[in-house]
């Protein structure tokens, strides 16, 4: 099939764009830079010229399509702009795609509850919608997520850090897993599916903490909830630093089939090549 994608030379995006060129499928690709056209052209890419707030393109994408990925999302200090305009995102893709039978797969967001119940709610007019909640760290080459500012972090302050006794957890999840959940949810997921991403269900902080400190050789501490807001507000991750969020995706892999066969987070780390810079 013939599938728009928002977000297609993204983190994400490009190796979801490599799945579904792989699976057989065509490529339209939405971007706004030269750059991003670029990539996408080298990797067999139909380019759409757009971004977020030129709901023309969207209209457009979505009509010449048989399939939608939405992954794309405006990373700035305004997050309640950033939900706002991809609520409308996905209106505007969904009153095209009304009555089309065709799928639609959107990207969950931390209390993006309106997109949810809008992207829900498509799939009472005819729209094979669903939505995968991915977990915070989707990990992996070219990752510039949590796991990344934790290591500048500990680079810069000298010490790797974890809060009280490090048992709060993260689920974490591979980019190629990633990638290949959004190609399943493509091709078969039933109207109104919420689907996890989840690989590592939850990993200890205290985990984490520790390999990055042997990989930077720095100590490893554990801090106070009342040290760890200032410790961790560098770079903006006090707030997320002490959560214990722990999630499965046991009901996902059971209605799709996928099963996450990527290194988990620390295996990943132990490679390395998340400290050569």
């Amino acid at each position: 099939m013939r599938v728009f994608v928002t977000g297609a030379s993204g983190y994400v995006g490009s190796v979801v764009v490599r799945e579904l060129i792989n699976a057989g499928h065509k490529v339209i690709g939405l971007t706004h830079s030269d750059n991003g056209a670029a990539i996408l052209k080298e990797a067999g890419v139909e380019v759409l010229r757009g971004d977020l707030d030129d709901l023309d393109s969207l209209r457009s994408g979505s009509a010449s399509a048989d399939g939608v990925i939405h992954l794309a999302f405006k990373h700035s200090s305004d997050f309640a702009g950033s939900l706002a305009t991809d609520l409308l995102v996905i209106e505007t893709i969904g009153a095209v795609l009304k009555g089309s039978g065709k799928p639609f797969v959107a990207t969950g967001h931390f209390n993006g509850t309106a997109s949810d119940n809008a992207v829900f709610g498509l799939a009472e007019h005819g729209v094979r919608t669903s939505i995968v909640h991915l977990s915070p760290s989707v990990h992996g080459e070219g990752d510039t997520g949590f796991v990344p500012r934790l290591i500048k972090i500990a680079r810069d302050k000298g010490i790797s850090a974890y809060i009280g006794g490090g048992s709060n957890r993260w689920p974490a999840v591979h980019r190629l897993d990633a990638a290949h959940l959004f190609l399943l949810a493509l091709e078969k997921a039933p109207a109104g599916s919420r689907l996890d991403g989840v690989g590592d269900e939850g990993i200890p902080f205290c985990y984490i903490a520790g390999v990055i400190s042997r990989h930077l050789n720095v100590p490893l501490i554990s801090i106070s909830h009342e040290e760890a807001e200032s410790h961790f507000s560098y770079l903006g991750f006090s707030a997320i630093a002490a959560l214990d969020i722990p999630r499965s995706s046991v009901l996902t892999q059971e209605l799709l089939g996928w099963r996450p066969i990527q290194p988990g987070l620390i295996a990943d780390l132990e490679q390395g090549y998340y400290f050569k810079n």
